[in-house]
C-alpha cells in the first residue's frame, strides 16, 4: 500500500466514489480498526501498535472525529454528548474550563439553545453541529471529518466550515476531511482523489 502523509496544520480534502474506502481510511487513522500490516503514525505515535485501551485514550486525547452518522447518544443531553469524551477517558480532565468551552463552542455553532435537549430531538443539521463541537472540545491536533457538512443546508455549510477552520487554526491543528461536496474543495490546502491514491503514492 502506498505511503500517505499529511503535514501538521494542513487542511486536506479526500474525494472519491462511495465504497472506495475513504471512511475505512479514517477509521484506520483513528485506531478504530487495525490494519493487517503497515504502520499508522500520528504525531510520531504508531497508533496501530497500541493496545485497545491505549488506542482509545490516544484517539480521545489527540484526534477529533466527526462521524458521518454523528455517533451521538440519544439518551444524553446535547451538552453531555459534547462532554462525553471527557467522561469516558481518564486521559482528559473534565473541569469548569472545559464545560465553559463546550458552551462557547455550542454558541458559535448556533446550538446553545439546544444544550438541554436530548440528541434525538435535534434536526440532522443540529446533530452534525453537536458532533463538530464534541470533536473540537479537547483541542485535538488532528480532526478527521467524514462528510462533516453533509447534513447542513447550503447557507450553513460554508459558515460551519469557517467556524471549524477558525478553531483548528487557533490550535494549529490538521484537518483530514472526506467530502463529496466539490463546492468546498477550494477551501482546502490540498485535495486527494482516493481513486488515484490506490494506484500511486501520495
Amino acid at each position: 500500500m502506498p505511503e500517505f502523509s499529511v503535514a501538521q496544520g494542513e487542511k486536506l480534502a479526500v474525494i472519491g466514489p462511495s465504497g472506495s474506502g475513504k471512511t475505512t481510511m479514517l477509521n484506520l487513522i483513528a485506531g478504530i480498526i487495525v490494519p493487517g500490516n503497515g504502520s499508522i503514525d500520528v504525531n510520531g505515535v504508531a497508533v496501530n501498535h497500541l493496545p485497545d485501551a491505549g488506542r482509545r485514550d490516544f484517539r480521545i486525547s489527540n484526534i477529533g472525529f466527526v462521524f458521518q452518522n454523528f455517533q451521538l447518544l440519544d439518551y444524553l443531553s446535547v451538552l453531555d454528548n459534547i462532554l462525553h469524551p471527557f467522561r469516558i477517558s481518564g486521559a482528559l480532565d473534565l473541569n469548569t474550563k472545559v464545560r465553559r468551552r463546550a458552551v462557547e463552542l455550542a454558541a458559535q455553532m448556533g446550538i446553545a439553545d439546544k444544550l438541554g435537549c436530548h440528541a434525538n430531538e435535534l434536526s440532522q443539521g443540529e446533530q452534525q453541529r453537536a458532533a463538530i463541537c464534541r470533536a473540537l472540545l479537547p483541542r485535538p491536533g488532528l480532526i478527521l471529518a467524514d462528510e462533516a457538512t453533509g447534513n447542513l443546508d447550503p447557507d450553513n455549510k460554508m459558515l460551519i466550515l469557517d467556524m471549524l477552520f477558525q478553531r483548528v487554526n487557533e490550535d494549529d491543528a490538521t484537518v483530514l476531511a472526506v467530502t463529496h461536496d466539490h463546492e468546498l474543495l477550494s477551501r482546502f490546502d490540498r485535495v486527494v482523489d482516493f481513486h488515484d491514491f490506490h494506484g500511486s503514492g501520495v
